[in-house]
């Protein structure tokens, strides 16, 4: 399968596909494709079912295959940010926040990820569960606003704002720290607590989180002076 993104800041994945070959995606992230790709609608068991439903996405997936030659897929982004492509191995499975998952190749397994400690999910921003990918194959994902690597080394650590990880791997660790000082955790308006991670591996922040966004663009909305004005 060859690939191409395209359009940020609303971006598109654009996938050439050989012949029988297949794509998972979740329900509406197809927007555009060539005749001849097959669709075929599942859940994938129960349990995988339950486990993507508590994890925030569709409970029901949605395979294409190229059928009778070569076909062409494309799948777009929900929101002004950044697509990025990563390389699935059974070594290598990675953990991402519950709405990033775009599309994938057919090899590539979504399970439910829950964090070990339960303060962990309270607090992380993200709600207690995300996703796990793993198996093997390329999976693409939708980011936020710009997307931001960094490898980290064995016992480093990154403190993360509230909702501006993406995405980690499996082999780094995921806490969370509360703000210190009072003044800080009343005045300095960066929420009650941050995202610790330590390495070793790799990880995806993003710039603008969906979440953040809602918030200031509420927070402009007109009030409701109470008579009904």
């Amino acid at each position: 399968m060859k690939y191409n993104i395209k359009g940020e800041p609303m971006p598109v994945v654009i996938c050439d596909l050989e012949e029988n070959e297949s794509m998972i995606t979740e329900k509406g992230s197809m927007v555009w494709m060539s005749p001849n790709m097959e669709m075929k609608t599942a859940a994938g068991g129960f349990g995988k079912a339950l486990g993507r439903m508590f994890s925030g996405e569709s409970i029901f997936q949605n395979i294409y295959t190229a059928k009778n030659g070569v076909g062409m897929i494309a799948f777009a982004s929900s929101f002004p940010g950044s697509i990025r492509a990563v390389e699935i191995t059974p070594e290598h499975p990675i953990i991402v926040q519950k709405s990033a998952f775009l599309a994938a190749t057919g090899d590539v397994k979504l399970s439910v990820f829950f964090h070990k400690k339960i303060r962990t999910g309270l607090f992380g921003g993200e709600g207690f569960i995300m996703q796990k990918i793993s198996g093997s194959g390329l999976v693409f994902l939708e980011i936020d606003g710009s997307a931001v690597e960094y490898q980290l080394s064995a016992g480093q650590q990154m403190i993360i704002d509230t909702g501006n990880l993406a995405m980690v791997d499996e082999s780094c660790s995921i806490d969370i720290k509360a703000v210190k000082g009072v003044k800080n955790v009343f005045f300095g308006g960066e929420g009650l607590f941050n995202t610790v991670v330590t390495g070793p591996g790799k990880i995806l922040l993003q710039t603008m989180p969906l979440s953040g966004f809602v918030d200031t663009i509420v927070a402009k909305l007109p009030k409701n002076n109470g008579n009904g004005n």
